[in-house]
């Protein structure tokens, strides 16, 4: 008896000790994103993807400030914004100061406006959003606010650069549009509406719909309609299931024209189009890959495939989120004082381990990087989706894409 109290006393000794001279706390960023459900391999390769590059680009190197390491917590929304606010209460409950989310904008534009508040009536108690992948535009122009990051192009820039493309193609005279039913699929077929019109008034728009965002089980009536309706190009934003769904279904109806997307990479999208994508599939999007820009990201991606070889390095912005937000807290001299982390995010400028140089735009919150038009093959892959020996292999680049374009953006500082 003797023993035991005189050990327990010991023990509590040691971790009084250790907590004054030793151990800091962990940075914890909560990943609130589909674990579950029809998009849960998006989420899921998400999440490996915050993980593995938490570890290597951070904590491997000694965490920041006195030795502070990231931990990333994974908090399954769902996809529903409803769930995804109730996710965001439990993490701000539990001290966390940073939320990372990216796949679906209707969910980033709950966040964005509840974060907003919850900063404005508990100065205390504030959080950074760090939004890797959500597009919709108003997230960066009317609903912009000084908690909110998009370490991902627009939709609006990215349609720039794709239509871009589609303008010099002569053999392009009727396009399909077709996207999911929310806001960001409603700002895709809004902007290619727009950018066509500009740069190709000769080019006849065949179909423009909308469909239920992970509801659709069988996609081959969308898929008739657009072969009936003879068109050269499709676009779409469509991604995680919807986007398999929708180019499987396509390819097996017949279609044999180009298919522009935007998430057409990964969670088994690559292995199902296979040969069939090579020479049609386009993508849009940041980041290189194919050919890798250095020997340290090979090194990178072949270290991710090695831990998870089931998932993918494919959201490689997710990188950029880690290594932007660590040299932020650095320069802050605090990880809790997210005023100064974001005063710090502002402006801005890091050389990305995918290649080329980004910038945290002041006015709105907008990173400006490269954009790359990249195609579906399997010549000249060093890095292939769903080990299928097929990846997307950049045929041409957009630098710095959109450094002077117009915001709406009010900003409001504290």
């Amino acid at each position: 008896m003797h023993k035991k109290t005189h050990f327990s006393v010991i023990a509590a000794l040691s971790l009084a000790l250790s907590a004054t001279v030793g151990f800091a706390e962990h940075v914890k960023i909560a990943y609130i994103d589909p674990l579950s459900g029809p998009f849960a391999a998006t989420g899921t390769n998400g999440l490996h993807m915050f993980e593995f590059a938490a570890e290597e680009r951070v904590n491997k190197k000694g965490g920041v400030l006195d030795g502070q390491m990231f931990e990333i917590i994974g908090f399954d929304n769902k996809i529903s914004p409803r769930e995804s606010l109730i996710q965001l209460q439990v993490a701000i409950d539990d001290g966390i100061r940073y939320i990372a989310q990216g796949n679906s904008s209707a969910v980033a534009n709950a966040l964005t406006e509840a974060i907003d508040k919850h900063n404005r009536r508990t100065p205390d108690d504030r959080v950074l959003f760090l939004n890797y992948s959500a597009v919709d535009p108003a997230l960066t122009n009317d609903k912009c606010n000084f908690w909110h990051f998009r370490f991902d192009a627009n939709s609006d820039i990215k349609m720039d650069a794709l239509t871009d493309v589609m303008a010099d193609d002569d053999g392009i005279e009727r396009v399909y549009i077709i996207g999911q039913d929310y806001s960001f699929g409603k700002a895709v077929s809004a902007a290619a509406v727009k950018y066509l019109g500009e740069k190709r008034p000769d080019v006849e728009i065949v179909g423009n719909e909308l469909h239920p965002i992970g509801k659709v089980k069988d996609f081959t009536p969308y898929a008739r309609k657009i072969v009936s309706s003879g068109a050269d190009a499709v676009i779409t934003g469509n991604w995680g299931t919807d986007m398999l769904g929708l180019g499987k279904s396509v390819l097996e109806n017949g279609y044999t024209g180009l298919l522009y997307t935007f998430y057409a990479a990964g969670d088994g999208i690559t292995a199902a189009f296979g040969e069939a994508g090579k020479g049609a599939l386009r993508m849009v999007s940041e980041g290189q890959l194919n050919p890798a820009p250095s020997e340290r990201a090979q090194a990178y991606a072949d270290a991710f495939k090695a831990q998870y070889p089931d998932s993918n390095v494919i959201q490689v912005r997710i990188t950029n989120v880690i290594e932007m937000l660590a040299k932020a807290i650095n320069e802050a001299e605090s990880a809790t004082d997210v005023v100064a982390v974001a005063n710090a995010l502002e402006g801005m400028e890091h050389d990305s381990l995918w290649g080329g140089e980004l910038y945290m735009r002041p006015a709105d919150h907008q990173l400006i990087q490269n954009i790359h038009i990249m195609a579906h093959t399997d010549e000249g892959v060093d890095i292939d989706y769903d080990n299928s020996g097929y990846g997307l292999v950049v045929e041409s680049t957009v630098e710095m894409a959109a450094m002077d374009s117009d915001t709406t953006c009010k900003m409001r500082r504290p």
